[in-house]
């Protein structure tokens, strides 16, 4: 009888035998690969904490000891074991999050998805609850898939093991890898411990020699197991790894070893103080075709089929391609220019670059921080880094924006992929905040181009700037259909001219296409509208401030929050200018998006051609404000606009 699907709640692990937990893995193993082959997600991972998720949710008492998931993407089997087992709409509206969430079930704890803050949100759990009388609730903290990494990681471990009188279990979720093999030296540390001779040999040896005795053996195999994961530690020595930091560390553990697993947080769990538990795991576990993905053994997928794990259906060539390919032409020219990530080699379009310039790619794992102070570094010492980061993880590293590259004038390149709204990952990965967070920065030089050709032209502009910082962003997903420019005045590209010079939509990158669908709309109407892509949208280029001083309205459209926009810029510089034309600033709302399509979050936040130039229309008209800048007669409108109903619905 399948087990899973009368499985309401953690709680019903404790009716389960050993072996029926067993059925439940494999259970759980094929219920991921059916349904997250149709809906697509994160798949590697999750196939590799099925056992760990279930011995903790065995060990422990969820919700009454919080779980922390670091990163959120491997919680999946979390989401089964809690009662979520309809995957049908996997990170589409209506459906799961493809991370934990709070609204979904008290069993969620913390929703944010970038790596490395579960131990600091473990240690003030913890420290709550102690504060509170709830010593007796035991927070568990999982970090995994590159996680450690993270300089924020070790910060909260040595506050942990400062105060050591608090139920507070770690388990390093060890796989050796994150998007792709984990780097850097404690990577290589713990791979020895992984690949010992004396771990491997002793471990399977004496799981032999006692099971060669039946149950009693076995029994007795069980009872003294872990001892001998101590005893094992420290013959490989992995014990010095954190004996300074005055943590018990138990491990290493086969992660994939049921009893082994619950064996080990049984005693993390009975011991009264913070212990790390380490297990190793393997990515992608029981699936063929993510075990033999060497790029990232199917870290996160699109709809595949679930037999082959091939993709299915076809995709045109993406933003990220296009930047991958000029980059090589970059690096072919100038040998100063350098690539830099952070763990995302292949995401991020650099392993390219890395096969054919091997010894000049530095991949710095989850620390952004770390990867913009060493690429200011490298600015001195005569090397230009271009840094390829996704937008949303741009956050963690602002300060090293300010301070250490601005502030020293490095000409370093930052490279935001999956900029703006990216869908089906929700809050934590949209990359919404890099344009209002970044234009703050002196000297900043930001460019945002609409098309394949702008982002080759933008990518060879922004290196050849040596004494300040340049960013190019661009969304997830295909690059948008080459728009050619009528003209390009002062770097500014002219792509629509109407009859008269009625409104100026000034178009940010991909949204200059739905500047010229909104232009099209008005003609409609009888309004006259200049369409402009700035291409260097900060500093706003004086054409833009020119043009708007000759047009009655202007409307910017950005992909990226309306506060502190470009749209607000531009707007504060037509003021330093004493220009008086009004300004709609047109973007997404400054707050948290779920997950939906691109598409319906933009129609959610009235980023549509209908909507806009049904809004601008009464603008013109003077029933919505801004209003637009009356002519030197007096008339608000001297056009003739449509009196039937046109493209925007309304009718005079």
């Amino acid at each position: 009888m399948a087990l899973l699907p009368h499985l309401t709640g953690p709680r019903d692990l404790d009716k389960l035998s050993i072996a029926e937990l067993k059925q439940l893995a494999q259970e759980i193993r094929d219920f991921l690969v059916e349904n997250v082959s149709q809906t697509g997600g994160h798949l590697g991972p999750n196939l590799g904490v099925v056992e760990m998720t279930i011995a903790m949710h065995l060990v422990f008492d969820s919700p009454n000891d919080p779980f922390v998931f670091d990163t959120g993407h491997q919680s999946y089997v979390h989401k089964l074991l809690t009662g979520r087992q309809d995957f049908s709409k996997l990170r589409s509206r209506g459906g799961l999050a493809g991370y934990p969430q709070r609204s979904e079930s008290p069993h969620d704890v913390v929703e944010s998805s970038h790596a490395s803050s579960s131990l600091s949100w473990a240690d003030g759990i913890s420290r709550g609850l102690t504060q509170t009388g709830r010593a007796d609730r035991h927070v568990v903290a999982v970090v995994g898939d590159g996680s450690l990494t993270g300089g924020m990681t070790w910060e909260a471990l040595n506050n942990i093991t400062d105060d050591n009188d608090r139920n507070l279990v770690i388990i390093v979720n060890d796989n050796g890898r994150s998007y792709a093999p984990t780097i850097g030296g404690m990577s290589r540390y713990l791979n020895r411990v992984r690949t010992a001779a004396p771990y491997k040999t002793l471990h399977r040896g004496s799981d032999r020699l006692f099971r060669a005795f039946g149950p009693v053996g076995r029994a007795f195999y069980r009872g003294v197991r872990g001892g001998t994961h101590g005893f094992l530690s420290r013959f490989t020595n992995n014990v010095a790894l954190y004996s300074n930091l005055d943590i018990k560390y138990l491990g290493p553990v086969d992660g994939h070893d049921m009893e082994a697993m619950i064996e080990t947080l049984r005693q993390a769990k009975s011991y009264g103080a913070p212990v790390l538990v380490h297990a190793i795991t393997e990515k992608g576990r029981g699936y063929q075709p993510a075990l033999d993905d060497k790029a990232d053994q199917f870290h996160a997928v699109g709809k595949i089929d679930p037999e082959t794990g091939e993709t299915l259906g076809t995709s045109g060539t993406g933003w990220t391609d296009v930047f991958s390919e000029e980059l090589i032409a970059v690096g072919q020219e100038r040998s100063d220019v350098i690539a830099m990530t952070a763990a995302m080699l292949r995401p991020t379009g650099l392993a390219p670059f890395a096969e054919r310039f091997p010894d000049r790619v530095y991949d710095v794992g989850i620390a952004e921080q770390h990867a913009v102070t060493s690429a200011a570094g490298m600015a001195f010492g005569g090397l230009h880094p271009v840094v390829a980061i996704y937008a949303t993880f741009m956050n963690r590293a602002f300060d090293q924006v300010l301070m250490d590259v601005a502030l020293h004038r490095a000409g370093v390149t930052f490279v935001l992929d999956r900029a703006g709204v990216t869908g089906p990952d929700g809050p934590s990965h949209h990359g919404m905040w890099d344009l209002a967070m970044l234009q703050i920065v002196p000297h900043i030089q930001i460019n945002v181009p609409r098309d394949a050709t702008r982002l080759r032209e933008a990518l060879q502009e922004a290196v050849a700037v040596d004494d300040a910082p340049t960013v190019i962003r661009f969304p997830k997903g295909d690059v948008s259909p080459d728009l050619p420019a009528l003209e390009r005045v002062g770097g500014v590209d002219i792509l629509h001219r109407g009859t008269s010079e009625d409104v100026l939509l000034v178009g940010i990158g991909p949204f200059a296409h739905l500047a010229m669908e909104v232009a099209e709309r008005l003609t409609a109407q009888g309004i006259g509208a200049t369409v402009v892509d700035p291409r260097w949208v900060i500093p706003v280029p004086q054409t833009v401030v020119d043009l708007a001083a000759r047009h009655r309205l202007v409307i910017s459209l950005e992909d990226g929050i309306r506060v502190g926009g470009v749209g607000t810029r531009i707007r504060q510089v037509l003021r330093e200018a004493g220009i008086d034309t009004a300004v709609d600033e047109l973007g997404l709302p400054d707050d948290f998006i779920d997950h939906a399509t691109r598409n319906q979050i933009l129609e959610d936040a009235g980023l549509t051609a209908a909507k806009i130039a049904q809004d601008v229309t009464a603008q013109v008209l003077g029933v919505r404000v801004p209003v637009a800048r009356q002519h030197a007669d007096g008339q608000l409108w001297t056009g003739q606009i449509a009196a039937q109903t046109g493209p925007t619905g309304l009718t005079r």
